[in-house]
């Protein structure tokens, strides 16, 4: 199918498919008694891919500006609401604030990691990667009344974990562009979260991620931990692109929440460090193209998917791994990146431009698709909100790259439900 063909036939699905949807006012009808439930049009197409990576930096650079922002001044804590379950605000207030930082910055890492080139938007790159330091900076000075706590309680080191996949994800930007005493702070930093025994599931490639970037910054760091995540999450494998959550299988999205994402980016970090970890990269990286094959399958044709498995707050970061094969240029075949593109941009636009996603301050608020705070669990808060960030991690692609260059191409949902030619699926088979 031709650019022009495809443009009109996707402009012509009213109401069934399409790119990402622009708001229509008309009243909707009400389906909970409490409010009235947005409809979405499909007049608004992806006209360009220059005119996607524009709108992603538009939604990123407003998701990091609150966080970025209030930290680098130390009034983070003072102006960041905590939304959470009544019973569990007074807790959860205690790892929130590292959790948005950790969070943000994971997604936000690769996109900075490009560096000022001297363009509009390298301007801009190279401002958000002076917040992020200066934010790094105020987080882990002891004397700042923003200080991150990385001790208090078992969340601290679930969330220095994501603080330590983003220096992975910008090891010049968030390593290397550090000053000598922000680095140091943050090394100790990182290392005092060790103090917590990690769960029997996805917890132990927190620590192992923190022994990565520990390893990378050239501070001493544990072997074992790598070795003990690596080894039993193979043992987790259960088939088809997937691992079990620990020793029993979960229907949810922690496979591109936390499993897979962290198992790359350790071996693409430390996994030369050992011989006996030479051998796990190949079935990781196996794997991930085949779950991402799978996840841009459950895009739907108007940029909703299964609303299934605990967390689904973290909204578009249910797409973190497709992201992520698309910044590393490993789409499963034959899925071409343009196609991987308008797909991430439709889930995209449907999560974060729901209105009441944002609060009149610019915060996130608990939901899916708009404010929803029922579907917020006891250990979510508005810090946790922030692994939507993920999902752009394809900023770090350079706008010259074809992820950004080719025409839009329709995802799967989209050519299936269209009566339009569409390849079958079929299992990954082990080997």
């Amino acid at each position: 199918m031709d650019r022009r063909a495809f443009l009109g036939w996707a402009g012509g699905l009213a109401g069934v498919a399409g790119f990402p949807r622009e708001i229509d006012d008309t009243p909707a009808f009400r389906v909970d008694g409490r409010r009235d439930v947005p409809r979405y049009s499909s007049s608004a197409t992806s006209a360009s891919g220059a005119a996607d990576r524009q709108r992603w930096i538009e939604l990123l650079t407003r998701l990091a500006d609150p966080v970025l922002t209030n930290l680098a001044e130390g009034r983070l804590k003072e102006r960041m609401p905590v939304e959470a379950a009544p019973e569990t605000v007074d807790e959860r207030r205690l790892f929130t604030h590292l959790e948005a930082v950790g969070r943000l910055l994971a997604g936000l890492a690769p996109w900075i990691e490009l560096g000022d080139d001297g363009s509009e938007e390298g301007r801009l790159r190279g401002k958000y990667a002076e917040l992020a330091r200066r934010a790094i900076a105020v987080g882990t000075d002891p004397a700042s009344p923003d200080a991150l706590d990385f001790t208090n309680g078992g969340q601290a080191l679930v969330d220095a974990a994501f603080l330590a996949h983003a220096t992975l994800r910008a090891p010049r930007a968030l390593n290397d562009g550090l000053d000598t005493a922000t680095r140091e702070r943050l090394v100790a930093a990182l290392g005092a979260a060790r103090v917590h025994l990690p769960g029997f599931n996805n917890w132990l490639l927190f620590s192992a991620t923190l022994e990565a970037a520990l390893c990378r910054m050239g501070a001493d760091w544990d072997r074992m931990r790598v070795d003990y995540a690596l080894r039993q999450h193979e043992q987790w494998y259960v088939g088809d692109g997937l691992y079990s959550d620990g020793p029993n299988f979960k229907w949810d999205y922690y496979n591109s929440y936390v499993i897979q994402p962290m198992l790359i980016d350790i071996l693409a970090s430390c996994g030369k460090e050992s011989s006996q970890w030479l051998p796990f990269r190949e079935p990781v990286l196996r794997r991930a193209r085949r779950y991402a094959g799978v996840l841009e399958r459950l895009i739907a044709a108007d940029g909703s998917f299964p609303a299934i498995g605990r967390s689904i707050a973290y909204r578009c970061g249910a797409f973190q791994l497709l992201a992520q094969m698309a910044l590393r240029r490993e789409l499963p075949w034959p899925m071409p990146p343009a196609q991987a593109r308008t797909a991430l941009t439709a889930v995209i636009r449907r999560t974060l431009e729901a209105p009441g996603t944002f609060d009149d301050d610019g915060w996130l608020t608990i939901g899916l698709c708009g404010h929803q705070p029922e579907i917020g669990e006891t250990y979510m808060s508005t810090g946790s909100l922030y692994l939507c960030a993920t999902a752009f991690l394809p900023l770090g692609l350079p706008p010259s790259d074809e992820f950004w260059t080719a025409p839009p191409q329709p995802w799967t949902s989209q050519l299936a439900w269209s009566g339009q030619p569409v390849r079958g699926d079929h299992a990954l088979q082990p080997t």
